[in-house]
């Protein structure tokens, strides 16, 4: 395999991991940085759901402790059934619709107005919520949320499938409106994370199989560490942000990246392809 190959997916991972949990949508970025690149051809749509799992492993490892403890309580503890049942009804809505609408979303929505559009807008929704007045949020930590509060934050999560709108960034500040404080949310779109991408990943390689062979796998498995250590980088650092920042400088990235798509698309610079 050719070595400015794993370059490009190194980059690529590099991209994934560092967006993948910041409310500025990965998919955004990985459309893109995949087009300067000339890394955008079927195979390499696949590689980019695929190299999510190695940031999901940067979940995994930053939340170990409460992973481990859930499940060594789970089959005693009513908190832990209620936390494992929570992230369970979290990611149910984007399982269905996702298994229902992918090929839609694939074919009719991987174009720069509707990537470019889903920044701008989310941008003005986080503003939004930023400077509104906030009362002191009901849910504190996220062992304290109802099958109820998951749901609906799930069902939020959905908006996510919307390229350039983010699910961390729907699920953070939708949880945000429904009542979580700013680290239960992130919190919470963490966890969700794990089920959401894992099994989207696992879709995606099972429907594009026929695309793919084992001299992929030096290719596939950059990506992964790559993402898996920036990922596990970006996680550590948003949990410091959120403490003493809101995420109004990211609404504001979310703007002029929403113009460079458009600017990309409208002189031509780069080549977006469904």
């Amino acid at each position: 395999m050719e070595f400015a190959l794993l370059i490009k997916a190194a980059i690529m991972g590099l991209v994934e991991g560092l967006t993948e949990f910041l409310p500025i949508s990965s998919t955004g970025h990985l459309i893109l940085t995949g087009a300067l690149l000339g890394f955008d051809d079927d195979k390499a749509k696949v590689f980019d759901i695929a190299i999510q799992t190695g940031a999901i492993f940067a979940v995994i490892l930053v939340y170990w402790q409460k992973i481990r403890d859930t499940v060594v309580a789970l089959p005693t503890e009513k908190q832990a059934q209620r936390f494992a049942l929570n992230v369970l009804i979290g990611f149910l809505p984007a399982a269905v619709l996702g298994l229902l609408v992918y090929k839609t979303i694939k074919n009719h929505l991987f174009n720069p107005p509707v990537v470019a559009g889903a920044f701008i807008v989310g941008a003005f929704i986080i503003l939004w919520v930023e400077k509104k007045a906030k009362p002191v949020p009901r849910i504190q930590e996220v062992d304290e949320m109802s099958p109820l509060d998951a749901l609906k934050v799930g069902m939020v999560q959905c908006l996510g499938m919307i390229p350039g709108t983010s699910r961390s960034g729907a699920t953070i500040i939708g949880g945000m409106l429904l009542g979580l404080s700013r680290k239960a949310a992130t919190e919470f779109s963490f966890f969700l994370a794990i089920p959401t991408l894992i099994g989207a990943g696992v879709y995606s390689l099972y429907k594009e199989r026929a695309l793919l062979s084992m001299s992929d796998l030096p290719l596939f498995g950059v990506g992964l560490v790559v993402s898996f250590i920036s990922a596990w980088l970006c996680i550590r650092w948003l949990l410091r942000f959120i403490s003493t920042h809101s995420f109004v400088g990211f609404a504001y990235y979310r703007i002029l990246f929403g113009l460079v798509v458009l600017a990309t698309a409208w002189t031509g610079s780069v080549t977006w392809a469904a």
